[in-house]
């Protein structure tokens, strides 16, 4: 590229032009989507020039295994199968500056005495020698074992499974779905026990890492493991901090275990942005780059097929799975084409800004996708599989004092109802929707009309607590019966630490909340909080099992918003941290 310079001098303008004005975050986009060509392929392509790689390769000197194997979007004839090559992975991975050959193999057995196929990737430095094996002619709903090789050394072997063929007819499915694993929070020890499920995938709804630096962003029973380098910017910087959260032994067992569908919220980026908008003041350049940054970081270290990979500074990631004519499963990118947030992005009433008929959450494209889907489905049951509370939820102080989450899909009510609107007029009644996000768990009736209790039964929604964000946690908080109280299609409240697994068959689907007592400390066993049955009738969700959960506290202090004031007093020592520097 020969006008880098160039390049250089135009975001210069564009940020004395938008960032020195004092141009609000809205405004911000105008400055960014000029900039919108920058290129990750030109980045790539630029870091790729020059290399040259053997036939074979003499190995290295370190095991470079040590972030594990994981296989994703699975299809009836395909899998992704995944792995990056780290021999220093918390210090920009630690390899040789040169393209390096990985071999691969996948088995119907274990012990690979039946080897269906062999190949090789080519890894480069430009995609931090990643692997993304696109494995295709496989049979469909069919085990399978895989592994890597280079030189001598031998990954750990994975298990992943296709799906389905399209349209066969499946008696049932069980898949668990999780999100929310900030790394200082706690232990991963639910992922160790959900790589012990019989599963058949695994859904991550975002939240995967976290880009605080150190003890900036602090649990209410405090941090017990900390972040490495402070808050992530740069492309090594977004490397780094995947790899950190990689290199946990549990994780990379929940991974190895299954195929995962991968789906990305915020703090893949930065908390709370909203498209090319980002939640501080950063200039056109710092955001640009930092998003161009993060979603090649993601793509790196995520089992996602080509059609992903990052092209300027977009990303193609929500798509489609279906499981035989059981599950349509449509995965969403609810962060990356919606407008910002209204009345400043905090808890608030609706107001004139946030109920205007222009807003939307999932871009125009991406709306009429979804919508495009139902319309066609055939399956029994209709997913969307996202990362936001989609019913509403008022957890103000009363009915006449509501307050609602700008950043959730009652930051975007035209954007929702035009979902369930749509949803109604097809007379559906097999809307089901997997949520994470806000780390608790949740479960609640989809309406056609949340106002009107005796309106007509789309489905139901499933939020998922977080892995470890938020710290131990507790069954109850202390607003949690008033919340249930004043939204009545709400049936379920839990606080603790935990995933969802879901069992599906034709006609009916059941959620198990799973849950542990405690993360500030590893072994905590697994229980079953409640288990709940959605069966396509106007009786909605019955909740046909419950539980005490051992060692698990009962009630916290905590209420909705303490979440929010967590990375409010983050952003301060942010912000402290920022003037410290220019001082010294």
């Amino acid at each position: 590229m020969t006008n880098d310079r160039s390049i250089e001098n135009w975001i210069q303008k564009l940020n004395e032009e938008t960032l020195h004005k004092g141009v609000d975050r809205r405004s911000f986009l105008q400055g960014a989507g000029k900039v919108a060509g920058i290129s990750l392929g030109m980045v790539m392509a630029q870091s790729m020039g020059g290399f040259s790689v053997s036939a074979e390769e003499a190995g290295l000197e370190d095991y470079p295994f040590l972030l594990g194997v994981a296989s994703g979007d699975p299809l009836p004839d395909s899998v992704v199968l995944w792995t990056r090559l780290a021999t220093d992975p918390l210090n920009g991975g630690g390899m040789p500056d040169r393209n390096i050959p990985v071999k691969w193999e996948i088995a119907k057995d274990e012990h690979f005495r039946h080897i269906v196929q062999r190949g090789t990737e080519v890894t480069s430095p430009a995609l931090a020698h990643s692997v993304h094996a696109e494995v295709g002619n496989l049979e469909a709903g069919t085990v399978y074992y895989y592994r890597f090789k280079v030189g001598k050394d031998v990954s750990p072997i994975g298990k992943t499974k296709t799906l389905p063929s399209l349209n066969a007819d499946v008696a049932s499915l069980t898949f668990a779905f999780a999100s929310c694993q900030q790394y200082e929070h706690g232990y991963y020890t639910a992922y160790k026990h959900m790589a012990k499920e019989d599963l058949d995938l695994v859904f991550h709804l975002g939240d995967y890492i976290y880009e605080y630096g150190p003890d900036e962003y602090v649990a209410s029973t405090g941090n017990v493991r900390h972040h490495k380098g402070p808050e992530i910017r740069s492309l090594e910087d977004y490397r780094n901090r995947h790899a950190q959260y990689r290199s946990d032994a549990d994780l990379q067992a929940a991974h190895a275990a299954f195929p995962w569908v991968v789906t990305w919220d915020d703090h893949e980026v930065e908390n709370n942005y909203a498209d090319m908008i980002p939640e501080k003041g950063q200039s056109v350049e710092e955001f640009v780059q930092r998003r161009v940054a993060a979603y090649q970081a993601y793509y790196e270290h995520m089992p996602l097929r080509r059609s992903s990979m990052p092209h300027g500074v977009d990303m193609q990631l929500y798509r489609q799975f279906s499981y035989g004519n059981l599950a349509n499963f449509m995965v969403l990118d609810s962060r990356q084409y919606r407008s910002d947030q209204a009345n400043g992005d905090k808890s608030s009433p609706q107001t004139e800004e946030s109920l205007h008929p222009s807003r939307t959450l999932l871009g125009g494209e991406q709306e009429q996708w979804v919508l495009d889907h139902l319309g066609t489905s055939n399956s029994s049951w209709n997913v969307l599989a996202q990362q936001i509370f989609f019913a509403k939820r008022n957890y103000g102080p009363s009915p006449d004092q509501p307050r609602y989450s700008m950043d959730g899909w009652d930051g975007y009510t035209p954007a929702r109802e035009r979902i369930t609107e749509f949803a109604r007029n097809e007379n559906m009644d097999n809307l089901i929707v997997l949520t994470g996000d806000v780390h608790a768990n949740w479960a609640s009736n989809i309406l056609a009309d949340f106002d009107d209790p005796s309106s007509h039964m789309l489905g139901a929604e499933f939020v998922g607590t977080s892995i470890t964000s938020g710290g131990n946690g507790a069954d109850k908080r202390a607003d949690t019966d008033r919340i249930l109280a004043q939204n009545e299609h709400i049936k379920f409240f839990n606080d603790y630490r935990g995933y969802v697994r879901c069992h599906v068959t034709p006609n009916e689907w059941r959620a198990d909340y799973r849950v542990v007592p405690f993360v500030s400390s590893p072994g905590a066993d697994i229980s079953t909080r409640a288990s709940f049955v959605y069966g396509k009738d106007s009786d909605g969700l019955k909740e046909v099992s419950t539980a005490t959960v051992p060692q698990g506290k009962q009630t916290s202090s905590e209420v909705e918003d303490d979440r929010h004031e967590a990375h409010n007093r983050a952003h301060k020592k942010q912000a402290q941290k920022g003037k410290h520097m220019q001082m010294n």
